[in-house]
């Protein structure tokens, strides 16, 4: 039979009870990630127009502001759109906080049709015929208070889908697809 000192039995109990929350996490770091909001402010360079707003409050997504912000990354060439992938919504936000702006970002290419792509795709040996466009799924922009090279390093830092780097076009692509770059 063994036999422990008070003051070992409480060094074990005070020791298993911090393992044991410690794996637990506190309701107010589970609060922490549902609470608040994620605004975004952008800038169609093709069409002039603004659109900005809190596209995410309290862990839900708004859909009046997604539905408007899908509106401005619209093909404007056909004047189609499609609601776009949240998570570029995500990522755009994600880049802002890492680049610590609040510049609107502007938008070169959101949504692209079919036709729009294969347009651009016959002008032009960087168009992908599967384009991550075409599902609502990438953006190509730029900041004009952040260097490209800045923005595109923080795009590859995050790690959550493609980067493409265009300084002679003047963008940085993004899309929720596999982590590469180009």
């Amino acid at each position: 039979m063994s036999v422990i000192c008070p003051a070992r039995r409480q060094l074990l109990l005070g020791l298993g009870g911090a393992a044991m929350f410690s794996v637990i996490p506190s309701k107010a770091m589970a609060s922490r990630s549902t609470q608040g909001s994620r605004a975004l402010s952008l800038y169609n360079r093709h069409t002039g127009e603004h659109g900005g707003g809190a596209y995410w409050i309290d862990g839900h997504y708004q859909s009046d502001v997604m539905s408007d912000f899908s509106h401005l990354l619209r093909d404007h060439r056909q004047n189609l759109a499609v609601p776009m992938d949240k998570r570029l919504y995500d990522i755009l936000y994600s880049l802002r906080e890492t680049l610590d702006t609040r510049d609107d970002i502007h938008v070169i290419s959101g949504y692209r049709s079919p036709v729009t792509n294969a347009m651009l795709a016959a002008k032009s040996g960087g168009v992908a015929k599967q384009s991550y466009h075409m599902r609502g799924m990438a953006m190509d922009i730029a900041i004009p208070s952040v260097k490209l090279k800045n923005l595109r390093d923080a795009a590859l830092s995050l790690k959550l889908g493609g980067v493409g780097y265009y300084p002679d076009s003047g963008f940085v692509h993004v899309d929720c697809g596999p982590v590469r770059h180009w």
